[in-house]
């Protein structure tokens, strides 16, 4: 308990838990889409349960941190670049992302049959799968980073169940936002497979920053804000008119 008594440890915690939710995002738009598609009365389960099983991976991954540390040796080389099992993770997850998002953007832009188009993952377990799928790898990088950062394992515990926590509270309304204009799901899904590009960079050892990618993702969605605050005041002005 005396670490808490010092401010680096504040401030360590402080920007642990600010970097967890930062790179929660991408699962929670993850989760939003998929719980989208669920029956209304199984969109909270699937939502929270989804965090619930994130938090739950990168507890035990924090437990587990030699194990996760020995998954950064390389197994394999390939073309001259060293393979570890983290690289091949990431690098498979990042494919599953690719195709799952371009796959749910085609859905949304072809598929014309309202009925298709539900019951087409509307499986409460399928959707719980996929996000178990996402959940483990976004835990691996989030934890990698993490452990990169502090070596105190309570801190990180309190970092990442801080940032799930708050993740929990505001991801109705994230899905709520993201399902409710069709532009914004499409420009969260196309975020998604720029996430995807970024993992399988990373799994080719090729370090691509977060921040230039989170940057771009925030500006976009600023102008798709005016986009939509634009189109509601012309909407309004034909009413009137």
């Amino acid at each position: 308990m005396e670490m808490f008594l010092q401010v680096d440890t504040w401030v360590a915690l402080l920007t642990l838990t600010f970097m967890e939710i930062v790179l929660g995002i991408d699962n929670i738009i993850f989760i939003s889409i998929v719980a989208g598609k669920l029956p209304e009365d199984q969109q909270k389960k699937a939502r929270i349960g989804g965090l619930a099983l994130a938090l739950i991976f990168r507890i035990l991954l924090l437990f587990s941190i030699t194990w996760l540390i020995g998954l950064t040796q390389p197994v394999f080389t390939l073309f001259g670049i060293d393979f570890s099992w983290r690289d091949i993770i990431l690098a498979a997850g990042g494919i599953f992302l690719i195709v799952k998002s371009v796959l749910e953007i085609h859905e949304k832009v072809e598929v014309h049959d309202i009925h298709k188009e539900v019951t087409a993952a509307k499986s409460f377990t399928f959707a719980i799968l996929q996000i178990v799928m996402l959940d483990v790898i976004f835990s691996f990088d989030s934890i990698l980073t993490a452990v990169g950062l502090t070596e105190e394992i309570t801190l990180m515990i309190i970092a990442v169940t801080v940032s799930i926590i708050i993740m929990m509270i505001f991801a109705r309304a994230v899905g709520d936002f993201v399902n409710k204009y069709p532009t914004v799901q499409i420009l969260a899904l196309s975020f998604l497979i720029l996430i995807g590009f970024m993992l399988v960079m990373e799994g080719l050892e090729y370090h691509v920053p977060k921040g230039y990618i989170y940057f771009a993702v925030f500006f976009s969605l600023v102008i798709e804000m005016l986009n939509i605050r634009f189109r509601k005041k012309q909407q309004t002005q034909q009413k009137e008119a």
